[in-house]
């Protein structure tokens, strides 16, 4: 980084930490960052990339949703960033690699929406079985439609799991208690929650499961994983859930499943395209489809969800800001030390390459300090040192150790 980011950091002062939070973020958010005197700037909106890059300029930490792209274009602007706040659980908005190479650890919020999540599942579980969708938008428009034909209690049915994490398992504990049989397959072996069965394939599960509703990130392998060979491989008359992203499922494969009536329905919360903002115009070839329940991502849209994630994706970005630690970043070496108070901390990533911590414990000899803790973690890129040192030397230490021809950033906490 350059020596105006260091010159800012050996000040030691988190008050002038400048806060940019975009896409409506929660209050409890906010709350905890002005706490602490930061200076917090809220959007209600996602920003584009020609924006961003101007308004990012003189941003320590940046708080986002799923909408707000931060390229590494965006990163390129970012001389004053330290931090990245993903106040959700996909990470794949932000270039997490070149984030890495700047010493820009990503935070997300992996826990705190998947009750929510999970609640919604299991009620288009039942809208499908009970085609509540079309029987709603009817009496809407003044028809009276009472018919059994195609309605059926899910007890005894099979419920597939595709990507068992935190929403996967809770979907299967929720829904084993209304007498649902559950099975589930992801990559990584997975323990069982209660009676829920692993399947050794995906179309294993395919082939036996009533529901199918899909629980993965967006990866270049989950890229329509969905598409008109595995949707031809379920059974006639079962039905696709998709509330992880919108690139999972091929989209016109799906509407030829269910145009042609193999699929006896969808419910569909996420999108390969979605607006930034709320919209009056937004198409999808899904739309108009019977018994096909379409949503604006709105899985994690509870009072509850969202004030979670603001709160656990601030508590991440404010222990990193006032200590350094890294615990739960998605692209950074995950390390904390407890906090001596009579200390200062200096925090110092460079790059992975032999000799950086004899050069930092050369420069520390050299002016006679005394290091109180130390901890050093790497990646392939990057490495990352919490020190902390006396306040009588820590200005000369953090000089030397920022002038370090590998040092990618260097600040301190006092």
């Amino acid at each position: 980084m350059n020596q105006a980011f260091r010159s800012f950091q050996r000040q030691g002062s988190h008050e002038k930490l400048k806060v940019l939070l975009l896409e409506n973020i929660h209050d409890s958010a906010h709350e905890l960052l002005t706490e602490q005197g930061f200076q917090v700037e809220r959007v209600a909106s996602a920003l584009p990339e020609s924006e961003l890059k101007k308004r990012i300029a003189d941003v320590h930490i940046l708080g986002i949703r799923s909408k707000t792209q931060v390229t590494a274009a965006v990163l390129a602007e970012a001389r004053q960033l330290i931090s990245v706040g993903c106040f959700c659980i996909g990470t794949n908005q932000v270039d997490l690699a070149t984030a890495n190479r700047r010493g820009v650890p990503v935070f997300n919020a992996p826990f705190s929406n998947t009750r929510s999540v999970a609640e919604m599942v299991l009620a288009e579980i039942i809208m499908l079985a009970r085609q509540l969708g079309d029987r709603s938008r009817e009496v809407h428009e003044g028809r009276w439609r009472k018919v059994s034909v195609g309605s059926f209690e899910v007890r005894g049915k099979t419920l597939g799991i595709v990507g068992y994490g935190h929403i996967g398992r809770q979907v299967g504990v929720l829904c084993e208690a209304l007498g649902m049989r559950i099975v589930f397959y992801d990559r990584a072996t997975k323990l069982p929650m209660g009676n829920n069965k692993s399947c050794n394939s995906l179309t294993e599960l395919l082939t036996e499961s009533d529901f199918v509703t899909l629980h993965v990130p967006a990866t270049k392998e989950t890229h329509n994983m969905i598409g008109a060979n595995e949707l031809a491989q379920m059974k006639r008359g079962s039905y696709m859930m998709n509330a992880s992203r919108g690139t999972v499922v091929d989209i016109p494969a799906l509407v030829a499943a269910l145009k042609s009536g193999h699929l006896a329905g969808a419910a569909i919360d996420v999108y390969p395209e979605e607006p930034e903002s709320n919209v009056d115009n937004f198409k999808s070839e899904l739309q108009n489809l019977p018994n096909v329940v379409l949503t604006p991502h709105i899985g994690g849209s509870t009072g509850e969800a969202q004030a979670s994630i603001g709160r656990e994706v601030a508590t991440s970005l404010l222990r990193f800001a006032l200590t350094g630690a890294t615990t739960g970043a998605v692209n950074f070496p995950q390390i904390e030390m407890p906090r001596d108070r009579d200390t200062v901390r200096i925090l110092h990533v460079h790059r992975n390459v032999p000799g950086v911590l004899r050069d930092v414990n050369r420069i520390v000899s050299e002016r006679q300090a005394n290091i109180h803790s130390q901890l050093l973690s790497t990646d392939a890129e990057i490495g990352y040192l919490i020190m902390d040192l006396d306040h009588d030397v820590s200005s000369d230490v953090y000089e030397g150790i920022a002038g370090l021809a590998t040092s990618i950033c260097t600040r301190t906490v006092c």
